[in-house]
């Protein structure tokens, strides 16, 4: 069975500058809850990851994130979504983790514990460090426009990161996944695609 890895904020919730600090905070995006109970239905594994500073900055508790982490895996639950696990990262970035994106370690962690096949995988998130962390851990990568996912597809940044696919939000970045797995049949704009490509190659998918 493969598996879909799904950053949290601004991919399923709503993102925050302050960050999501209790249940209260956490909005779903619309249509998210959907989106992942269509893979569901399609038999692909659904992980969450998510880099979660706010511990180690003393913003919120461990606790409180994984309350947090529990209400949303009860909600998907009731909406069709079977999440397998959530994996988080409480670190700073200047602590130089091995599992805050992107770097790898949170793939890796579900992996093992899991049983993962990281090459049959996918990473839909919602930032560069998400893009980065998939291909360092061999899966393959889908920038969505929701949260930070257009500021970070126009930045500087960008120009050097190659490798990824782009999809408007988390019900796009299923629909391809299901697409690209033959689950379900592509639509006309899907058929055209491979011939029209509207991403730059530079920002293609990576080939199997």
């Amino acid at each position: 069975m493969k598996t879909v890895f799904v950053d949290r904020d601004g991919v399923i919730n709503r993102n925050r500058g302050d960050h999501v600090k209790s249940w209260d905070e956490f909005v779903f995006l619309p249509h998210a809850a959907d989106a992942l109970a269509e893979l569901t239905r399609h038999g692909l594994r659904i992980v969450v990851l998510t880099n979660q500073a706010a511990i180690n900055r003393g913003i919120t508790s461990r606790e409180t994130i994984e309350e947090i982490h529990l209400r949303m895996v009860a909600a998907l639950d009731a909406a069709g979504a079977r999440i397998e696990g959530v994996f988080y990262c409480p670190h700073r970035p200047e602590e130089g983790c091995s599992c805050r994106k992107p770097q790898p370690g949170l793939l890796f962690q579900a992996a093992e514990k899991l049983g993962i096949d990281l090459s049959q995988s996918y990473l839909i998130g919602d930032a560069l460090t998400d893009v980065l962390a998939a291909k360092r851990a061999g899966c393959r990568p889908i920038l969505v426009m929701t949260g930070r996912g257009l500021s970070q597809f126009l930045s500087p940044r960008a120009r050097g990161v190659a490798g990824y696919s782009v999809s408007r939000d988390l019900g796009h970045a299923v629909r391809r996944v299901l697409v690209e797995e033959g689950l379900v049949k592509p639509g006309l704009w899907e058929r055209l695609r491979g011939r029209l490509d509207p991403i730059p190659s530079s920002l293609r998918a990576s080939s199997r």
